[in-house]
């Protein structure tokens, strides 16, 4: 019975510690998604994503057959609804991206690329909590197999090619400003309207 009170005591003070030291480096840092994780929240982040997958899920292998075809529904699939914050290329490096905390990894290297298939799968349709990471599936059929054209989509990024980057380019979803400037090029070369106006930029930063 000592024993277990002692163990308890030394959890609780471990515990204590912790958060006392958390306490400490909030204060003092605050807490800004500007700042890069450390060391130690980077490993928590990669733990924290393996704990976010049942272990009864990460030996599924993907039940769709790659072709040509499943790339492409993939790559769009990326391009529309990924990229925004993992980039064309799954680098990361898009302003959504780099403002978040813990940002996007770089998923072309190995810490994504060694997840298994059921990983990645699980990641996609469930998210992970205290992330940027969404849940995307919603328990159907058609989802899921989006979701497995997504896997599939995943291990082909480092080997992406310009072609293929440049043709998610006209894939990426486009702002309501973008939008309105092709409708008004469009009226201008049929001859109605003024000619368009010089693109201004939607959202400036302060300097």
């Amino acid at each position: 019975m000592k024993s277990v009170v002692k163990a308890l005591l030394i959890l609780a003070g471990i515990g204590l510690t912790v958060g006392l030291v958390l306490f400490f480096v909030i204060t003092s840092r605050g807490i800004s998604a500007r700042a890069e994780p450390g060391a130690f929240e980077t490993t928590v982040a990669r733990t924290m994503r393996s704990f976010a997958v049942p272990r009864g899920e990460r030996d599924r292998s993907n039940p769709v057959a790659y072709s040509d075809e499943v790339f492409g529904e993939g790559k769009a699939h990326w391009a529309d609804h990924c990229a925004a914050c993992h980039a064309n290329d799954g680098s990361g490096e898009t302003a959504i991206g780099l403002g978040m905390y813990p940002k996007p990894p770089d998923m072309r290297l190995p810490e994504t690329q060694s997840l298994s298939d059921g990983e990645l799968f699980h990641i996609i349709e469930n998210g992970i909590r205290l992330t940027g990471m969404p849940a995307w599936g919603d328990g159907t059929p058609e989802t899921a197999t989006g979701s497995w054209h997504l896997v599939h989509f995943i291990r082909a990024l480092p080997r992406l090619t310009p072609e293929d980057l440049e043709e998610m380019e006209v894939l990426n979803p486009r702002s309501a400003q973008e939008v309105r400037d092709e409708l008004e090029m469009q009226r201008f070369l049929e001859g109605g309207g003024d000619p368009p106006r010089k693109p201004q930029p939607t959202h400036k930063h302060g300097g």
